[in-house]
């Protein structure tokens, strides 16, 4: 399967719980730390949740 990076931006002070249980459950928790995962339709739900936190590019 792809891969892609994922890569936090933003802040998550202020940020309702799901989208905090989203961010560590992807790894992150802090700004411009990158991690690379599967390209799956739940990874793709997961970023669409946080899309405004965090960049995405193709690895």
């Amino acid at each position: 399967m792809a891969k892609v990076k994922v890569t936090q931006i933003r802040s998550i002070i202020k940020r309702p719980k799901n989208q905090k249980a989203t961010i560590a459950a992807l790894g992150l928790g802090k700004i411009n730390k990158s991690v690379e995962v599967e390209n799956t339709p739940q990874m793709q739900g997961m970023i669409r949740k946080i899309s405004h936190l965090v960049t995405v590019q193709d690895a």
